[in-house]
């Protein structure tokens, strides 16, 4: 039985523009100047006080993540703000969940209930076994996510993978003695993914079955 952990922002969803303006607006509601957007991208993947701590370390983290939340929950009754799953991302869970030698999990820097809204969007609660949050486990890279799934799932890190689009997913897979792969379509770039410790990076979501070591099973 293999476990594979996936991230979700920047790896199986686009939410970048939802992320950008969310830190945007905890900014401007502080008097703050917001930062270019690629230094907004570059802290996906941390804790909402563990990412404000690293883009205004002389702010108020803790107020201003809990700016971030509203925002994001303003946006999310507004249709014109909207965060699409990555292509090939629905096919290759939905595949990979009816099988019967793996096992799914989520390792996110996101609340549990930001998951929980993707699940519902998606009706993918079923399909993941294991679900570990920023409100349970200290930031990424710190490996405690990885290691509360394996714990919870009994499966031994040699047959364990994250998937990710940060050098944070990396790292925690890396120190929890954990395989992982890099996304070429996230948030940070795919050299520095390699440079973190990420065993090969995937181009698309459909080259993730020969690292696997398993064939796709026909629809």
């Amino acid at each position: 039985m293999k476990l594979i952990i996936f991230d979700v922002d920047g790896t199986l969803v686009d939410s970048q523009n939802y992320i950008c303006e969310a830190q945007r607006r905890a900014f401007v509601q502080h008097g703050l100047e917001p930062p270019p957007r690629a230094q907004m991208l570059s802290i996906v993947g941390l804790s909402l006080v563990r990412a404000f701590e690293t883009l205004a370390p002389h702010a108020p983290a803790e107020s201003m993540a809990e700016a971030y939340k509203n925002a994001w929950q303003d946006m999310r009754h507004n249709p014109a703000w909207d965060d699409p799953l990555f292509p090939g991302a629905l096919e290759v869970i939905e595949a990979l969940s009816a099988r019967d030698d793996v096992m799914l999990g989520v390792a996110t820097g996101k609340s549990r209930k930001g998951v929980a809204n993707l699940f519902d969007k998606t009706g993918w609660e079923r399909l993941f076994v294991t679900v570990q949050t920023a409100d349970d486990h200290p930031s990424k890279p710190a490996p405690d996510m990885v290691l509360a799934a394996l714990a919870e799932t009994g499966v031994e890190a040699s047959d364990a993978l994250m998937i990710g689009d940060s050098t944070y997913d990396v790292e925690m897979a890396c120190a929890a003695g954990v395989r992982a792969l890099g996304v070429s379509w996230g948030y940070h770039a795919p050299a520095a993914l390699l440079a973190a410790g990420a065993h090969a990076i995937l181009d698309d979501f459909a080259s993730l079955y020969r690292h696997l070591e398993i064939e796709p099973k026909e629809a």
